[in-house]
């Protein structure tokens, strides 16, 4: 997944338009999942958590899934340790992606890679 997050500045006068490209990045897909919820599955892994609380724990996100979905993304979380994901993801009346955390990063991870820092281009 590529991430652009830019600023954006409309001139009517001349009908030109400024991007400010704030932050570009790669992010593996291991690496787009939601940083709160990734950090909490990590963490009840750790503790010993059982198939039981990480439905539990997914169905108390909201996590638009079905019994059975649930199901199989426990025994999978549960098998596979998800990395640690870095985004932002609100699900309150629609799905929004924030990307904050991915652009304010300063230590390197591994499956993140920041193409771009800050460039200016006038269309």
């Amino acid at each position: 997944m590529l991430v652009f997050v830019y600023d954006k500045a409309d001139d009517a006068k001349t009908g030109r338009t400024t991007l400010n490209f704030v932050s570009c990045s790669f992010l593996e897909k291991e690496r787009t999942s939601d940083f709160t919820t990734t950090f909490r599955l990590r963490e009840m892994i750790k503790d010993g958590a059982i198939k039981e609380d990480i439905i539990a724990y997914l169905n108390d996100k909201n996590i638009p899934a079905d019994d059975i979905s649930l199901q199989q993304i426990a025994d999978r979380i549960i098998m596979t340790k998800p990395k640690q994901g870095y985004l932002t993801i609100s699900n309150a009346l629609q799905w929004r992606l924030q990307y904050a955390r991915i652009v304010n990063l300063t230590d390197r991870v591994n499956g993140i890679t920041k193409m771009v820092d800050k460039i200016t281009l006038t269309l």
